[in-house]
């Protein structure tokens, strides 16, 4: 676990809604030495771990996409977004999923990805879990398969990792934020 990333995410509390602590990577963002230093070491996770064993990236809008490309583009990788609801143009599966704080839909384009691609999901935080499933139930109507999904920053606490591991799914995550 990286403590130089950790140190450049702020908290902001109480957001969206009261007694939630928001995990701010928009600061490990700006801060170039930050930025670097995720992309890199998400990228030697990918490598060690799953070398040969993917063919694609899909990222969850919006940070997943910035951490997303960025892999893709080191790995040689093509990049898939997975967006919310009415934002892709084309034929998309859309997947109604469930946040620490509410409800949403997320789609891909149904031409998105090949039946039996290799995929890496990331994004920028796994907190119950929701949306990473949402997103590897997406995956899963494209017929490919999510390899692993990758975060930032993980929150033990509300237990998505756990969610993941149940589902079968291997994730990582560089940090992690737990009580507060």
């Amino acid at each position: 676990m990286s403590e130089s990333l950790k140190s450049k995410i702020r908290t902001i509390p109480n957001w969206p809604k009261e007694g939630i602590m928001f995990r701010d990577i928009t600061t490990l963002l700006l801060d170039p030495q930050g930025l670097k230093e995720t992309i890199q070491l998400l990228c030697k996770r990918c490598l060690e771990t799953h070398e040969g064993k993917i063919d694609v990236i899909a990222g969850i809008e919006a940070r997943g996409f910035i951490l997303g490309a960025a892999m893709a583009y080191e790995l040689g990788l093509g990049f898939v977004p997975i967006r919310k609801k009415g934002k892709l143009p084309g034929e998309t599966f859309s997947q109604d999923y469930s946040l620490e704080y509410g409800t949403d839909t997320i789609e891909i384009h149904k031409d998105a990805l090949n039946e039996g691609q290799r995929v890496l999901l990331v994004d920028d935080l796994l907190a119950t879990g929701g949306t990473a499933l949402g997103a590897y139930e997406l995956i899963k109507k494209t017929k490919a398969q999510v390899v692993e999904a990758c975060f930032v920053v993980d929150l033990p606490d509300l237990k998505g990792g756990e969610k993941l591991t149940a589902h079968g799914i291997p994730w990582c995550a560089l940090v992690d934020f737990e009580g507060e």
